[in-house]
């Protein structure tokens, strides 16, 4: 593929950045734009900046939007939808793709319009109603935030109580403590099972055929303890258009081409033998995700993203076999505190054991006079990816990378890709969700 042009933009905080950086080192022409001021020195060193992306719509021959959120609303559906109208390749959703991960019982309703089996939910906009709700119908539950407070990944509570107890103390808490911020909540009944993504690029008409498969790892401690984060770190492989796949996502291919959709879109879900049961969406990229995904498409990466902009059915060579993504951070990720972080990972210098930086990928990182140093404020540093044949080649090639960087008071889990070995896999191919024989590209 000849020279390209390559727009990408942060509405809010940044998030893209890596995939900025893989598109540069390609060869092709790229322009970033951030609008947290907190994190516009995300980046430096690494890809050229704009302090104006609107100035640079007719330069670009792909724009690219990481996150649904323009500062505090949802909106880069919207924004993307407009410049599609007016003849513009776009990455990017539509206000209603934005809406289902913003409006958790949309999601649902839209699910349930096409034939996809959810499980029980009811929303809430008082505490009260809730609490109440969970007396008269006593089993455990799911509590997830809704609108805005939702990006504070640490409420998301997972009851264990078959009376409910424990959910009815959680809501008590959360209207002392965010009662003035979190305006309405989800509860979802809990389910036990396998919990696995199914993650597909759309371009605009219909579905890429490399689907991917991944395993999240949100809490912060190995064992899946400690407080909710977002992700700590992915497992993942890509296969075909299998059961789980057609199931889920691939009902819903007819109104995301209505829609227009143009990007990644994932749907969180619960796999067990008696069904699979949707969670949530994430209609945008999934942060580590898109990381291990670039490491994992072994074509160009620019011309994938550049033929799904433009809807020229795109076919990325992906790895065969299976990736796996830890997540490098720093005091006092997840939460936010200032004097944590002034004094012991603001501008933290990274070092390197070997000249390699195969599978490193960045996050909140800059490059000042070629030395890699901790940026912005949320001590996230970096991806450390690996592959393998097997998920266990994969996890050893991911951590013998992450034993060659060494940064002052780092943390990361240890145990990504532990729960395929440990019987996922085998559970998820017995019960026939994967194909025959469960094959993976």
């Amino acid at each position: 593929m000849d020279t390209k042009r390559f727009l990408f933009v942060s509405a809010d905080a940044a998030l893209i950045t890596d995939l900025a950086w893989q598109v540069h080192g390609e060869g092709h022409d790229v322009k970033y734009y951030i609008e947290a001021e907190s994190d516009r020195e995300i980046g430096d060193g690494f890809v050229p900046k704009t302090d104006d992306w609107e100035a640079e719509l007719d330069w670009a021959d792909v724009i690219v939007f990481d996150d649904i959120w323009v500062g505090s609303d949802i909106g880069t559906g919207e924004l993307a939808r407009e410049l599609r109208e007016a003849g513009h390749a776009v990455v990017g959703g539509t206000p209603n793709t934005d809406r289902l991960e913003e409006d958790r019982g949309y999601a649902m309703e839209v699910l349930e319009e096409h034939g996809v089996n959810t499980i029980d939910h009811r929303e809430f906009e008082s505490f009260e109603a809730g609490i109440q709700f969970v007396r008269e119908n006593p089993a455990p539950y799911v509590i997830k935030p809704l609108g805005e407070v939702q990006n504070v990944k640490r409420l998301l509570y997972v009851g264990d109580e078959d009376d409910g107890s424990d959910v009815i103390d959680v809501l008590e808490a959360y209207e002392r403590a965010w009662g003035h911020r979190m305006k309405g909540f989800q509860l979802q009944r809990k389910v036990d099972g396998v919990e696995i993504a199914v993650c597909g690029f759309f371009d605009g008409d219909s579905f890429v055929d490399r689907v991917n498969f991944n395993f999240e790892h949100k809490k912060l401690f190995p064992g899946n303890i400690g407080p909710s984060t977002g992700e700590m770190g992915t497992s993942m492989f890509w296969a075909g258009r299998n059961e789980l796949f057609e199931r889920t996502l691939g009902k819903l291919e007819g109104w995301l081409a209505d829609e227009g959709y143009v990007g990644s879109i994932d749907l969180n879900c619960i796999v067990n033998e008696t069904g699979i049961y949707p969670l949530e969406f994430t209609p945008r990229f999934g942060y580590p995700t898109i990381a291990l995904q670039e490491e994992s498409i072994e074509s160009s990466t620019a011309e994938f993203f550049h033929d799904l902009a433009h809807g020229d059915d795109p076919e990325p060579d992906v790895h065969r076999g299976f990736q796996v993504g830890a997540r490098v951070v720093l005091p006092p990720f997840p939460f936010d505190d200032e004097g944590t972080y002034d004094e012991n990972s603001r501008n933290a210098a990274v070092v390197f054991g070997s000249e390699s930086r195969e599978g490193v990928h960045l996050e909140d990182t800059k490059r000042v006079d070629g030395q890699w140093r901790v940026a912005g404020e949320s001590g996230m540093p970096l991806v450390v990816t690996g592959k393998g044949e097997t998920m266990a080649e994969a996890r050893e090639q991911c951590y013998g990378r992450v034993d060659e960087i060494a940064i002052p008071n780092r943390y990361y889990r240890d145990d990504i890709g532990e729960r395929w070995i440990d019987g996922e896999g085998d559970r998820l191919q017995a019960w026939g969700y994967l194909g025959p024989a469960g094959d993976v590209y």
